[in-house]
């Protein structure tokens, strides 16, 4: 009994790593941007916060993305590109608007002191939404055919809690190296003492990369998701034009063909980020309202060297 249950799990274990490789990408964007919502608050409450959006983020994998990917597989699965549609333009919208905030472009948002904790973790835990709905989606579509509803459900949980703690767990050691560079820094040790102010005063430059590292992130996959989907709910236009540029590259190699592709999608993501942008913005003049587009985070722009 003991043999075969070990051999029920290894199977589990051997499919969710499987499966979760090929969302390896997108699990690598969440982490980017999620730091961007962390920085700039007070030190003590930076591991707190991130557990909490660590928190969200299994609440959103097992409470909402699973069942319903589960649920809409089974029962309605013409639904699924076009929820990844929207997720995708909304990825768009906040990359671009964020992108227009490089420029100084501010759409009617002050500085308002200290900054709403609440309204970070729901901006970052939605922002997670999406990016985690991807990572499940990527993750189903790649696991075998056949399987039963309770083999499907436990990798789906595997993958759940191993994406979360690996996402989490570098945005974590990425918001508190600074303070491990402060200590190493007190170290009687020259040699550690020196590693750690290099750390301390690279810190500005490396959070600066990040954020702008999320921002490109939001507009790649927000806009891939879009392009992709598109073809899946009947305009080809779009993905075969992609596929196209990819196919004319193909005898350049693997990287130029993925190089290519993600700067395909990033400009698609910031064309039509910035056209929602200003479809938001024109309505709500109409309106006579002002938008306020963050939920707290950290943009680009505010990040100084």
């Amino acid at each position: 009994m003991s043999v075969g249950l070990l051999a029920v799990v290894d199977d589990i274990l051997s499919a969710a790593m499987k499966a979760s490789a090929k969302a390896a990408g997108v699990v690598i964007d969440d982490a980017a941007v999620t730091p961007q919502y962390v920085q700039g608050i007070t030190p003590a409450r930076e591991l707190p916060v991130v557990g909490k959006i660590a928190l969200g983020s299994l609440a959103n994998k097992f409470l909402i993305i699973i069942p319903a990917a589960l649920l809409l597989t089974a029962f309605a699965p013409w639904v699924l590109p076009y929820l990844l549609i929207l997720g995708g333009a909304y990825l768009c919208f906040e990359g671009a608007e964020k992108v227009l905030e490089w420029f100084g472009v501010q759409h009617g948002h002050a500085d308002e002191g200290a900054r709403d904790e609440k309204k970070l973790v729901l901006g970052a835990v939605r922002t997670d939404l999406i990016l985690s709905t991807e990572i499940m989606l990527i993750s189903l579509a790649s696991l075998e055919k056949g399987l039963d509803i309770w083999a499907t459900l436990a990798i789906l949980a595997v993958i759940a809690l191993l994406m979360t703690g690996v996402v989490y767990g570098a945005v974590a050691l990425l918001v508190k190296i600074d303070d491990i560079g402060l200590k190493m820094a007190k170290n009687p040790v020259r040699r550690v003492r020196h590693t750690g102010t290099r750390i301390v005063r690279s810190m500005p430059a490396v959070f600066r990369f990040i954020s702008i590292l999320g921002t490109v992130a939001m507009l790649w996959v927000g806009g891939h998701l879009v392009l992709v989907n598109l073809g899946e709910v009947g305009w080809h236009f779009p993905v075969d034009v992609l596929h196209g540029v990819e196919h004319a590259l193909h005898n350049l190699g693997p990287v130029v063909v993925w190089v290519v592709d993600t700067i395909i999608s990033a400009i698609a993501g910031l064309i039509l980020g910035l056209l929602i942008v200003g479809i938001v913005l024109g309505i709500a003049k109409l309106f006579g309202k002002t938008p306020n587009f963050h939920e707290g985070e950290e943009s680009p722009a505010d990040v100084h060297v």
